[in-house]
């Protein structure tokens, strides 16, 4: 995926401020280690949600529930969700897992985990089932997606602007996935732009920022680290050059405050946060196994949304950020 072009950047009103947003992969939960299956998996992290919202809420904070298929399949998870954006500034937005959403008629890997590796009928029509399936459980159509894996396509922000969406979130800032065939996302950078047809959506997405004393030279230097054994590391330890996204996922508090420091001195309005919500209860994701690592993920947070206040950077919720864009 190119950069943006510099007339594409979105250029959010004064009176906006500099915000922040939390995502919520609200999805299954599922072996990481192992192969892509169709029903192995299950839904009772939701259970964690109420107990997380009331955190975040007493902090001011909406959250954006990215909700996939055997989520919004399951009643109980609905009627969970449901209590959250009662709120009136959380949102249900669209996360489409593709090997666990109908129709089935691709193989069963890993390139065609990513959503935007399908034939364009197929996304449509996984698309379609995702997005009814989301209207008819919250009583809206979502104006938000993700793509799992950050899956996005070719045909994808056709896709959704032929369906009314307004806001895409699938790019991971400065990250590359093409080892199993998924997107390359390394020229772009944390900036909000328009997108899609016409301009018809807006990309928001996963702030990533680059640290260190050399974090100028990132776009070029850090890939060609990659090419190098244990390049990233050695730079990393050296304080010279760090890729750091704006997650409590296996992203330490201190290099994530950091990332923040930079976006912000960057000039980044609007900084994305985002989590798994399996994370929410011990032993569903590698980055939560246990009660000390949930301890260590809410420690995250306190720092995090602590560093935001002091630097005046509100929260925002996606509905209102969306109509923000005009």
């Amino acid at each position: 995926m190119p950069a943006p072009a510099a007339e594409a950047l979105v250029a959010w009103p004064d009176a906006l401020g500099t915000r922040f947003t939390v995502f919520v992969d609200t999805e299954e939960e599922f072996d990481w280690t192992g192969p892509f299956t169709r029903d192995r998996h299950g839904t009772s992290a939701i259970a964690a949600i109420p107990e997380a919202h009331a955190r975040f809420a007493a902090m001011g904070v909406p959250l954006a529930y990215m909700v996939d298929y055997p989520v919004v399949a399951d009643p109980r998870a609905v009627d969970v969700l449901r209590g959250a954006v009662a709120d009136g500034v959380s949102t249900i937005g669209a996360q489409l897992h593709a090997w666990v959403t109908p129709p089935f008629d691709e193989p069963l890997d890993a390139h065609h985990s990513y959503a935007g590796n399908l034939a364009p009928a197929l996304e449509a029509a996984k698309l379609d089932t995702l997005t009814a399936a989301l209207t008819q459980a919250f009583g809206r159509p979502p104006r938000a997606y993700r793509a799992g894996r950050y899956g996005i396509g070719p045909q994808t922000l056709a896709l959704l602007a032929a369906r009314g969406y307004r806001l895409d979130s699938s790019v991971r800032a400065r990250y590359d996935y093409r080892g199993d065939g998924g997107p390359d996302f390394t020229a772009v950078g944390p900036q909000a732009y328009r997108c899609g047809p016409g301009g018809a959506l807006i990309e928001l997405p996963l702030t990533t920022a680059y640290t260190g004393a050399w974090r100028g030279a990132g776009p070029w230097l850090y890939p060609a680290l990659g090419r190098l054994p244990r390049g990233r590391g050695l730079f990393a330890r050296a304080g010279l050059l760090q890729r750091v996204a704006l997650t409590p996922e296996q992203m330490p508090a201190n290099d994530a405050l950091e990332a923040v420091r930079v976006a912000l001195g960057e000039g980044v309005r609007v900084l994305n946060f985002a989590f798994h919500s399996p994370s929410l209860a011990p032993g569903h994701t590698p980055y939560v196994r246990d009660a000390a690592d949930l301890a260590r993920f809410w420690r995250w947070w306190d720092a995090m949304l602590a560093l935001l206040a002091r630097a005046g950077v509100k929260p925002i919720g996606l509905e209102a950020l969306i109509d923000a864009t005009g």
